[in-house]
């Protein structure tokens, strides 16, 4: 009998070290994208069709993504594509995915701030935050849908009162603000884009947006008022393209790879595979502000380790400083929408 007792416990050991080893060789995940149709959406798609960590790429979209998903389908890459329509179909879209991305909403027009669109954009939010609590509470949810800043929060507040909220779940995706400052910095020192590393704290919009040049690898070359210019172009990336479009379209190439770079740092981490910290908008208590945007190391939970504020001088000091009244008032704004 005790040598049953020993086979039955060894059993046991090897069947758990083999769901182990399948749960770290083999497990790809479901990823939802709602907006799909989208400018944004759609090359985000494809972006996301070649990523081997993806089983599953769902479009979801108020427009029939049914062209789009059968486009898409025709990609010799394993992961396989699905569609669904309306809010009728929102819960199955979102049902048992591991990653939701909500890239839906009205784009940015030429003189719209981030912020002028919070009225429109708002619903779309609302809608999927609540689907996520019912359908797929421990899903990672990343909100790039301007604007982002009062958003995030009024996610949040969803998710509270649907009793599934999960401060490491919750993410604003500033990544495009990141890469901009990665491009920019490259372009003025001559480098591989690649090889840049510069952390960008605080908001997605205006002076929130803050790139810490004293931190940048390799150390950057260039005076105050050259830093000062540069910092302004990542804060104003956005205008810049849609003028170039002539008001016809803003970022949504950039927005794309950026959302996509993000959504891989976190399939990473969900699959346990260490990754390169990336920035994003979260809730935490870093500053004065209850969500700041911080270096962040992902992991099978979401947010491992929140890295905090960088070390910054005294010019840095300052913008940091004058950016949390801007963003106290957006958190607000997200949260008293839907406190009303």
């Amino acid at each position: 009998m005790f040598r049953s007792r020993v086979n039955v416990s060894i059993l046991g050991q090897c069947l758990r070290c083999w769901q182990s080893s399948q749960s770290t060789q083999v497990r790809s995940f479901r990823v939802t994208v709602v907006g799909a149709s989208g400018g944004i959406g759609q090359p985000l798609s494809l972006l996301l069709k070649t990523n081997d960590l993806i089983s599953e790429l769902v479009l979801q979209d108020l427009v029939d993504s049914r062209g789009v998903a059968t486009d898409l389908s025709h990609i010799s890459t394993p992961c396989q594509i699905k569609h669904t329509l309306g809010k009728s179909e929102l819960d199955k879209a979102i049902k048992g995915s591991d990653v939701v991305v909500v890239v839906a909403g009205m784009p940015r027009k030429p003189n719209m701030d981030r912020d002028h669109l919070f009225d429109v954009n708002a619903s779309v939010v609302i809608e999927v935050a609540t689907s996520v609590a019912k359908n797929s509470p421990h899903a990672l949810l990343a909100v790039v849908t301007n604007p982002v800043n009062a958003l995030v929060p009024m996610a949040a507040e969803i998710l509270k009162q649907n009793d599934a909220y999960d401060p490491k779940r919750l993410f604003g995706v500033t990544t495009l603000d990141v890469v901009r400052a990665e491009q920019f910095v490259a372009d003025h020192m001559n480098l591989n884009p690649k090889k840049v590393q510069i952390p960008v704290i605080g908001g997605h919009t205006g002076p929130t947006i803050m790139p810490i040049f004293s931190q940048c690898q390799p150390a950057f070359r260039g005076d105050d008022e050259c830093i000062a210019a540069l910092t302004k172009r990542i804060q104003l990336g956005g205008d810049e393209v849609v003028v170039a479009k002539a008001g016809k379209g803003s970022a949504t190439l950039s927005t794309a790879y950026a959302c996509f770079r993000f959504v891989n740092a976190m399939l990473m981490g969900l699959k346990g595979m260490d990754g390169p910290p990336e920035c994003a908008y979260v809730e935490s208590c870093v500053t004065d502000a209850t969500f700041f945007a911080t270096p962040l190391s992902l992991g099978p939970k979401g947010i491992e380790k929140n890295h905090g504020l960088p070390a910054m001088n005294d010019i840095e000091k300052q913008a940091m400083e004058k950016s949390i009244g801007i963003l106290k008032d957006s958190i607000e704004k997200g949260i008293k929408y839907v406190q009303k």
